[in-house]
């Protein structure tokens, strides 16, 4: 049968993006969340995951996991409005808004549900919704799917946001958005302005602290290491990062929840997490909860690698963070790095446009509180390596 016509257009693309470095495959991984991992065959320090803590293969969260599976069975099978909810379900919720300080918390299926659920829940065609150039591509497609009018102010750009926000200040419905820790380069929102802005032109605020929780402000976010935490409207965060397993989840007064509950269509019309992930979230915040010390650590640690790969001559912008870029500029350069440093014993991903800018594909290294001295000297000597090789 002869193709139709639209492969033809499909496979000229493939072909351009192969011959830009810019073609996307699955790669051959064997154990991706562990420290570390077997790729095509050989063993690799892991620094491409987004376990921050190392949790994901703790045995107190597998243990946990496999109580669920034993107690309730492998799958929710309905959504939570129908039959899809069980008693770990609520307790869930009810430590999880304890833990962050709010009133109520619920569930998704994932941190990109989750922004789907606020977007589509609060904001609508009368709706203008401010956004960090940077923001997660998750919070770009919920405005879109929204139907709100969507402003984007420069990254972390204070100045040009009350431009933005003077400009609309008499819009029926406003809201801010904006990730805390921005996944690409690590560096942090400046969320006391932001949210002296947003107290000014009462306009809802609404934090994504998905790569923040387990790490800052003892594991609850940026937003109380900051003290703000009672200026901002929604708290959304994910139980997929630092607390090693699966789900997003969003906290804050009990009405606003309510609302998103009743109007969130990507939480109304989505079979619930299956049982082994709610008991796995479970013993992860519980573990954040009685000790926050592995946030810290981790921290420090990353404070210590930056300044060792600036002081080799790379550029790791402006992170504060546990992610650190290395910002090498072309497709081809990034991606003959991270083979080096395979050769090297270590993977790091190779993130290239459009996730980031032209002109700045980079090494995104996600360093995790369980890498060890002898782990930060390879690190070290690869990244030397690596420098020697390119002067």
């Amino acid at each position: 049968m002869t193709p139709k016509s639209f492969y033809r257009r499909i496979e000229g693309e493939l072909a351009d993006l192969e011959n830009s470095s810019l073609l996307r495959e699955v790669p051959d991984m064997d154990h991706g969340a562990a420290k570390e991992i077997v790729f095509k065959g050989r063993d690799l320090l892991n620094l491409a995951s987004n376990d921050y803590l190392g949790l994901a293969m703790d045995e107190r969260l597998i243990q946990a996991s496999a109580e669920a599976v034993r107690e309730y069975g492998c799958g929710a099978a309905a959504s939570r409005l129908v039959t899809g909810n069980f008693r770990i379900y609520d307790e869930l919720e009810r430590e999880l808004a304890s833990f962050k300080e709010q009133e109520d918390s619920m569930l998704f299926t994932s941190g990109y549900a989750a922004n789907l659920a606020i977007m589509d829940s609060f904001a609508g065609r009368r709706t203008i919704v401010f956004s960090d150039k940077l923001n997660h591509a998750s919070i770009l497609d919920g405005i879109r799917m929204s139907g709100a009018r969507h402003v984007r102010y420069r990254h972390n750009d204070i100045k040009h946001l009350k431009k933005r926000m003077e400009s609309a200040k008499d819009a029926q419905s406003r809201i801010l958005i904006t990730d805390t820790i921005f996944s690409m380069d690590g560096d942090l929102a400046n969320l006391e302005e932001i949210a002296d802005i947003c107290d000014f032109y009462d306009t809802m605020l609404v934090l994504d602290e998905a790569h923040a929780e387990g790490v800052f402000g003892g594991g609850k976010g940026i937003a109380h290491e900051r003290g703000i935490v009672d200026r901002v409207d929604l708290h959304m965060g994910a139980f997929s990062k630092g607390f090693g397993s699966l789900g997003g989840a969003v906290s804050g007064r009990k009405e606003l929840i309510s609302y998103l509950r009743n109007k969130g269509r990507s939480f109304i019309f989505t079979t619930a997490l299956p049982p082994a992930v709610i008991g796995a979230n479970l013993a992860a915040l519980r573990i954040v909860a009685d000790d926050s010390s592995r946030g810290a650590k981790l921290l420090e640690m990353s404070r210590g690698l930056k300044n060792y790969l600036e002081f080799c001559g790379f550029d790791c912008g402006q992170s504060e963070s546990q992610i650190i870029p290395v910002i090498l500029g072309d497709n081809e350069t990034a991606l003959a790095a991270r083979d080096r440093l395979i050769e090297e014993g270590i993977y790091a991903a190779a993130i290239r446009p459009p996730t980031v800018p032209e002109g700045t594909a980079r090494l995104r290294l996600s360093l995790r509180a369980d890498l060890t001295e002898e782990d930060l000297q390879k690190i070290r000597n690869g990244f030397a390596g690596l420098k020697a090789g390119q002067e």
